[in-house]
């Protein structure tokens, strides 16, 4: 155990957790808890969620503004949570990205595609060799959110699916070497969720285009990754679909 101000409530960190499904399960896990690290690149927008969340439960929620694309800066997002608070339970790898709706891939900008590769593979390949360490010593929790699309073929954004694709096999690859040492490894899948994701590169977000009263909410995402979390030992929650009721009929 790192040196450091030591707590008696776990720890959890989320990436991506300045807006939608990370600021809700950063939200959740609070509620469940948790004292909370958030990690995205925008400070002022991390500490707006995180006074929110420490007048609501209570707990410390610590911000440390962090490019999951950049390795060391990761691993600086994993140092600071251990020096805080001397441990680390629950880490949710959620932060991601998408591309542009249904541009052929011939007029796809490469920047555009590495974009997507540097946040939802390489960002998450450095989250997980960073926190493995730590979860290892707490019998922690490590939580990927994927998608929907990580188990069908998405034609309007193959980038994005394939990025999920990925994830799901590492997510499962993960497991495999973790498990043993105690670590619940759980993967969760939910269908588009109206929130701002990929706001960046997209004229029009999710929050703009999907019915709230027809689609799973960010709320209900981080309900059910705060599941995962909670699973007791020997048992993990391996994977958790999340969809809307009427996902199928598009089949």
């Amino acid at each position: 155990m790192a040196t450091g101000e030591d707590t008696a409530s776990p720890v959890a960190l989320v990436t991506g957790a300045s807006r939608g499904i990370g600021a809700a399960t950063a939200d959740a896990l609070a509620a469940d808890g948790f004292d909370v690290v958030l990690a995205a690149r925008t400070e002022s927008d991390l500490r707006a969620v995180a006074d929110g969340i420490a007048a609501d439960h209570g707990v410390t929620a610590h911000t440390v503004p962090t490019d999951v694309t950049d390795p060391d800066a990761v691993q600086s997002l994993v140092d600071a949570t251990l020096e805080r608070f001397g441990r680390l339970d629950a880490a949710v790898v959620n932060a991601g990205t998408g591309e542009r709706r249904d541009v052929p891939l011939a007029d796809l900008p490469l920047d555009e595609y590495r974009r997507v590769r540097a946040t939802n593979v390489d960002g998450a390949f450095y989250t997980t060799r960073a926190v493995l360490d730590p979860l290892r010593k707490t019998d922690g929790a490590l939580v990927f959110v994927g998608s929907y699309k990580a188990k069908y073929p998405s034609t309007s954004t193959p980038v994005y699916a394939a990025s999920k694709w990925w994830l799901r096999g590492f997510a499962k690859s993960v497991a495999g070497r973790a498990g043993p040492d105690g670590v619940a490894v759980s993967l969760v899948n939910p269908s588009g969720v109206p929130t701002e994701f990929a706001r960046e590169s997209r004229e029009t977000t999710n929050a703009d285009r999907l019915d709230p009263a027809t689609v799973v909410s960010a709320a209900d995402v981080a309900d059910a990754i705060v599941t995962a979390v909670d699973q007791g030992a020997p048992g993990a929650v391996a994977e958790l679909d999340l969809f809307r009721r009427d996902i199928y009929e598009r089949f």
